[in-house]
Parts: structure tokens; C-alpha cells; sequence
């Protein structure tokens, strides 16, 4: 009695899933050590704080936490050098509309 030379064709299938299975899973995990390396590069770059809209400027002695805008307005929060913060609110035509002093209750 003689084997078969052949595979069954459902056992063929089988190894061809098996196959392409380690592939994708070889790729993935490729592709997030790839993800994890970019961030970990990313980490080390010193942050630089919100963009600015071009036309406001703040006092020297503050600098920007966040930005926000508004339907016809800018809010901008603020930190000075003593750690007070404030919210600074602009006219979409960069005129200072209102300062807020944040307070923190303890």
C-alpha cells in the first residue's frame, strides 16, 4: 500500500491559514514595537505649549497652558513666573477682552 504523495485539500488550506496568520502577526508586531519606538522619541523633545493665534501676545512674564476658541472670541490660560494662573480672553481682532485671575482653594 502506497501513501499519498498529496495532502488532503482541507489539511492544504489549513497550513496556508497557519501561514498567513504568523505572517500578520508578525507584522503586527512589527508595527507597534515601530509605534512604541516613535513615541519614546517623541517623549524627549521638550514641549514648546499651545499655538498661538498670531495676533495676540502675552506679557513676558507669562506663558500659554491652553487655548480655546470661541464663536467670536479666544480664551487663552496663562502661568507667570510665580505660578498664578489666568484666563485672558481676546476678540477674534486679537483686542483684550477680559483677564480672569484663577483662584485655588485649598
Amino acid at each position: 500500500m502506497d501513501a499519498p504523495n498529496e495532502d488532503p485539500p482541507h489539511l492544504r488550506t489549513l497550513r496556508r491559514l497557519v501561514n498567513a496568520l504568523t505572517v500578520v502577526f508578525i507584522l503586527g508586531f512589527i508595527t507597534i514595537v515601530i509605534v512604541i519606538v516613535m513615541q519614546f522619541a517623541r517623549t524627549n523633545a521638550v514641549p514648546t505649549g499651545p499655538e498661538l493665534p498670531p495676533f495676540t501676545s502675552l506679557p513676558e512674564s507669562e506663558t500659554a497652558q491652553a487655548v480655546t476658541y470661541g464663536a467670536e472670541w479666544i480664551a487663552i490660560v496663562t502661568v507667570d513666573e510665580d505660578g498664578n494662573e489666568r484666563i485672558r480672553t481676546y476678540g477674534l481682532d486679537g483686542m483684550p477682552r477680559q483677564t480672569i485671575d484663577i483662584e485655588h482653594y485649598e
